[in-house]
């Protein structure tokens, strides 16, 4: 894909926001036709800009509201182990967000979970049963000061 010129961002910026607008709507606030907006959003889709488009649900209020970073540390971090680990994390829902990591641990995940019980379960399931495992280290949020899922453009 070319350059993002000054409406992809646009339109990306004010998605970011709300992308439950109508094509009719996005393309009156970026200041083009509907057309135009629709051919730039199906473009931005298929270059794979834009990911998806989701609703943020709130953690607390739907029963997960137990966050958890995750520093977890493997024993051997040769290429098909550390793609190994990532695809069980892939099939883990409680994990929100997987990285891997330079310097420190091989990797730094997110988990949302309902309670502690539900945590212990995810350790013994999800790294404990690994055995390329060795160290878990987990942060849990007592308060979220700032979430944001917008891409600075």
């Amino acid at each position: 894909m070319e350059e993002l010129d000054e409406i992809d961002r646009r339109i990306l910026a004010i998605l970011q926001n709300d992308a439950t607008l109508t094509n009719q709507e996005l393309a009156g606030r970026v200041h083009v036709s509907a057309p135009t907006c629709l051919r730039r959003v199906r473009r931005l889709v298929e270059a794979g800009v834009i990911e998806k488009q989701v609703a943020i649900v709130s953690p607390e209020k739907v029963g997960a509201g137990l966050t958890g970073i995750v520093e977890v540390t493997l024993d051997v971090q040769a290429a098909e182990r550390l793609a190994d680990f990532e695809a069980a994390m892939a099939g883990e829902r409680a994990v929100t967000q997987c990285y891997r990591v330079s310097t420190g641990p091989d990797f730094v995940l997110v988990v949302q979970v309902p309670d502690m019980a539900a945590y212990h379960e995810l350790v013994h399931r999800a790294f404990t049963a690994q055995r390329n495992v060795r160290n878990v280290r987990t942060f849990f949020s007592v308060h979220r000061s700032k979430f944001d899922t917008r891409v600075a453009l």
